[in-house]
């Protein structure tokens, strides 16, 4: 008995498989789904010349993955991997929702509090089979893990070697954090060497021992791959949405290969890994609603190469962990703890010297940096709790030894920019910029002026309120803006001064944004500074949200690029330290970059012509159009164009789905904007992956006499 199973979009909830019926068709997709005697072939387009093979066994006694291959030139399949089941285990433990910040949540620590870690158990097997665009998602079983329950999937993605392996689970019980460690494993998996490459070092390819048992690696690229004779597989988390915000970005050993890993009796497997207790700071995990669909995912890429080849082809996807040089763009990041100045007056005390200690002639930090391809760097120097209590004779030397240091990092090959995080006189955290060396002191007390002429560091200001920060930023044309705005220590800001006159005032950029909190429910990242751009623009405030990464050290072995982000401001050269760095500022005020987790590039968004940060005239009747240019690596699976009216948020959503991996695609959206006001643009792709931009502001209709809604 067998039959044809037609084509099912990504809007229907899909067809059960195993009543012994074959499927075909799916030609759009690229994919094909057979079923027979037990068993689920899927087979899908890799190249032009490659395609891949995934067979799945409905048989409960059986692994679940019977096989993986892949075939060239019209020859059969050559199997990289068998005899395979998902091992995934699930830590759950509680939010505390007492705190104010609630589902907010940075400074929370889950570990502390009971947890336990439960295997996900394979339940009934079945396939369930849904297509949207370029890339089909079979269910093949269910999965339960405490009180989570779903199912397991696999997505195959047309002309991509990439399989997006989830578990897919959901709680009733409120409150709940979770971490998750995945990978695959089996007694007969057909391999014969296990590849990575270590952190900071060469790559490295070890034989295969089935005896060998489960270790943690520290690796760079998140990345570990299994040879056998057919080929290899590699697998990888997502590069930001499997990292949650901490303020290290330590190397955790993120990776995992050998046998019975976690105490599951699987056999041999490789896979990825969450340290349980973090960067041993706050540790907040995910958030967990209840009710909510977590993706516990992992991708997995299949070549006929060895295990350096399959490495290589991961590293595609982030271009080697590397900010993409974009002509008529320079990257510029933002808010880095690395207390440089005060390790190098610590070093200098300890070793007796009053030069330059060794071991910071070139710091891990500008290496890294490099790396990166980072051109610009705005650090956040000084934070530490006595900093607003110094005085003229601690304060002014650190900040000439900050200035001195960044204008000496600054040759190296990447522009080192003094910045603070000063924390007093406004409201919650902020960061200060200056477009040049600028002196001032935090604490101005009675009688003292806000500016005189001091010997030795020229002219000299002391801040002791609001309006003498506004009085300096006015004075040096200075830029000031929220840190980690609506959680950690800013929590109840901006909101909380956004009608004050230095928040009104030019000098006041906005805010910052970062990946936090974390929710693997979420097809995006950073929404709540997302929400607040649009909160800022129906205030009728004219603020700009700029990628922040908010970390502390930063080396060349850590994991970095999970935990960055980068701003592409649109300027043709990195200015000299010796020279100012006045046109960064000016990118930043005019709103002339777009912010991205590096997969995804936005070089060119207008609307009705405009680029972001300039206002378009009077709106009429009829369309105006929104024109965005994107690139990409990993499929991408949406944008948005996102506009307000002063009161209201509207969401035009722009299904990329058809979008496979390594693209490019300029989108001409014409929209009814009438009596809209702003208008900015979004992009993300199946890995949560994103870049926005900042927003065009509309003359639409007649301004509200009463001024925007609070």
């Amino acid at each position: 008995m067998s039959r044809t199973l037609r084509s099912i979009r990504a809007t229907a909830i899909g067809i059960l498989l195993g009543l012994g019926f074959a499927t075909t068709g799916f030609a759009d997709s690229g994919v094909q789904v057979d079923e027979a005697e037990g068993l689920v072939r899927v087979t899908w387009t890799i190249s032009p010349d490659e395609s891949g093979s995934a067979v799945f066994s409905l048989d409960p006694e059986k692994p679940l993955i019977e096989s993986l291959g892949v075939a060239t030139d019209g020859e059969a399949a050559k199997p990289v991997a068998t005899g395979l089941n998902p091992v995934t285990f699930l830590t759950v433990g509680s939010r505390d929702l007492k705190n104010p910040a609630g589902w907010v949540a940075f400074f929370d620590n889950p570990p502390k509090r009971p947890h336990q870690t439960f295997p996900i158990v394979l339940g009934k097997r079945r396939a369930i089979v849904s297509r949207d665009g370029a890339r089909t998602t079979v269910s093949v079983a269910e999965a339960a893990a405490g009180s989570f329950r779903g199912d397991v999937r696999f997505t195959f993605h047309r002309n991509s070697p990439l399989i997006q392996a989830e578990t897919v689970v959901a709680t009733e019980e409120d409150g709940r954090a979770i971490v998750y460690d995945t990978g695959f494993a089996g007694a007969n998996s057909g391999w014969d060497a296990i590849a990575w490459n270590e952190a900071a070092g060469p790559f490295k390819k070890v034989a295969f021992d089935p005896d060998s048992p489960a270790t943690p690696l520290a690796v760079s690229g998140r990345a570990v791959a299994a040879e056998s004779g057919g080929g290899s597989l590699a697998v990888f988390p997502e590069p930001h949405r499997y990292f949650y915000p901490l303020d290290e970005a330590f190397n955790l050993k993120f990776v995992w290969h050998g046998r019975d890993y976690g105490g599951a009796a699987q056999g041999y497997g490789i896979g990825v890994r969450q340290e349980l207790t973090g960067d041993r700071r706050f540790v907040p995990w995910f958030n967990a609603p209840a009710g909510t669909e977590q993706h516990l995912g992992v991708f997995l890429l299949l070549t006929r190469g060895d295990g350096r080849r399959a490495l290589d082809a991961v590293a595609k996807y982030t271009r080697g962990d590397r900010y993409k040089a974009l002509a008529g763009h320079k990257t510029f990041t933002s808010h880095y703890h690395v207390e440089h100045t005060l390790e190098y007056l610590r070093r200098q005390k300890e070793q007796g010297i009053s030069g330059q200690p060794r071991e910071l002639e070139t710091p891990g930090m500008v290496e890294t940096f490099k790396a990166r391809g980072v051109d610009i760097v705005h650090l956040a120097e000084f934070h530490v709790g006595e900093t607003p209590r110094l005085g003229d004779a601690e304060r002014l030397p650190q900040l000439k030894l900050l200035h001195e240091e960044c204008a000496r990092l600054s040759e190296k090959g990447v522009l080192i920019l003094p910045g603070e995080e000063p924390n007093v006189h406004l409201g919650g955290h902020w960061i200060s910029f200056f477009p040049n060396p600028v002196y001032w002191v935090l604490n101005r007390r009675e009688g003292q002026p806000f500016v005189e002429d001091v010997e030795g560091y020229g002219t000299v200001y002391r801040v002791g309120s609001a309006e003498d920060v506004l009085r300096l930023m006015e004075r040096e044309d200075g830029l000031m803006w929220t840190a980690h705005p609506r959680i950690k220590s800013s929590i109840g800001f901006p909101d909380g001064y956004k009608d004050r006159d230095f928040f009104r005032s030019e000098h006041f950029l906005g805010a910052a944004w970062k990946a936090m909190p974390a929710d693997l429910s979420r097809p995006t990242l950073g929404w709540r500074v997302l929400d607040l751009l649009d909160d800022m623009e129906n205030w009728r405030a004219r603020k700009q949200i700029v990628g922040e990464a908010d970390l502390f050290r930063m080396e060349p072995d850590f994991e970095t690029y999970a935990h960055m982000n980068i701003n592409y401001l649109k300027l043709d050269a990195t200015p000299r330290f010796a020279d100012g760095w006045k046109p960064v500022l000016d990118a930043l005020r005019g709103g002339r970059y777009f912010t991205t987790t590096g997969e995804v590039l936005i070089p060119d968004f207008t609307v009705g012509g405009k680029p972001s940060g300039q206002d378009l005239g009077p709106i009429g009747e009829g369309e105006t159009v929104v024109e965005a240019s994107l690139e990409w690596t990993f499929p991408m699976a949406f944008a948005e164009v996102v506009s307000g009216d002063g009161r209201n948020v509207f969401r035009h959503r722009i299904d990329l789905a058809d979008a496979g991996e390594f693209g490019s695609r300029k989108l001409r959206i014409p929209l009814d904007l009438k009596g809209r006001t702003w208008v900015r643009f979004e992009a993300w792709d199946v890995a949560g992956d994103g870049a926005f931009t900042q927003t065009v502001r509309l003359t639409a209709g007649e301004a509200r006499p009463d001024g925007p809604a609070r």
